[in-house]
């Protein structure tokens, strides 16, 4: 039977897939392509301080 490998937080798979993508932009010439994941990498951290965001007010609720 295959085991399975722990399950990951969101906070950690947006960190791997930031990374990801800033390794990928490292070897982009400039140009669309490149812009296009910056543009990503931006969302990726803009979807990471909402979250934080969200979870700090869901615990702020939590202790009320």
């Amino acid at each position: 039977m295959r085991r399975r490998s722990e399950p990951h937080t969101f906070e950690q798979r947006l960190e791997a897939q930031k990374l990801r993508l800033k390794q990928e932009m490292a070897n982009l010439p400039h140009g669309a392509e490149r812009d296009a994941v910056a543009t990503r990498i931006e969302r990726l951290q803009a979807a990471a301080e909402m979250y934080d965001f969200l979870t700090l007010r869901e615990d702020a609720s939590a202790l009320r």
